[in-house]
């Protein structure tokens, strides 16, 4: 029997220093992550919690204490995910040089597909200190991208925040059908943040 355990013991290889552990191939921070996505998405910030974004990612509940520190943690890695897919997604865009309106069609796509999420992030903003700077830190990240990717322009970051912030609430309106509840088309806002996104593209800020 002694041997039996020590050569059981030699089998056990221990999981390295550093690396999560995994739960169906993927590290369990993103599986949350996953999972507080899509309940953010439907339920909003406050209809859900985070029993059951573990018991959606197949976790015991008190498993996402072991990789956030609450609700509010988890929505700003949720947050971080969205910038970074809406970055990806514009780079490919622009790299090609696709037209102004296929971008902006495209970030209005975005928008839909987090427009629950959006609503809770644009409320949280105003009632949590670290939602309201993690939502600056975001804008700050996005302002420096694009002042790369209009590089030749040179424009300010005061200019790009301008342009950025009538872009963003736009969206988020065409997004929400706010033009639709006035009994209008769309077409108009969607040709304004085309106008807007080749202003910055081509220099004439």
């Amino acid at each position: 029997m002694r041997a039996l355990s020590k050569a059981m013991r030699k089998k056990a290889k221990p999981r390295p220093k550093g690396r999560p552990p995994k739960h169906d191939g993927k590290p369990t921070s993103a599986k949350l992550i996953a999972a507080a996505t899509k309940e953010f998405n439907q339920r909003g910030f406050d209809g859900t919690d985070t029993n059951r974004i573990a018991r959606r990612a197949g976790f015991a509940p008190q498993t996402f204490y072991r990789w956030f520190r609450d609700k509010t943690d988890v929505f700003l890695a949720v947050y971080r995910a969205w910038e970074d897919q809406e970055r990806e997604m514009l780079s490919k865009l622009l790299a090609r040089q696709a037209p102004a309106t296929e971008v902006v069609n495209a970030a209005i796509r975005h928008h839909k597909a987090y427009k629950v999420f959006r609503r809770s992030l644009r409320t949280l903003s105003l009632e949590n200190r670290a939602v309201r700077k993690a939502r600056a830190e975001s804008r700050k990240r996005q302002i420096e991208q694009i002042k790369v990717w209009v590089a030749p322009a040179k424009p300010s970051s005061v200019e790009v925040a301008t342009i950025l912030l009538q872009m963003e609430r736009l969206a988020d309106a065409v997004a929400e059908g706010e033009f639709a509840d006035l009994g209008l088309e769309d077409k108009s806002a969607r040709e304004a943040l085309a106008a807007l996104q080749t202003r910055l593209r081509g220099g004439r800020i």
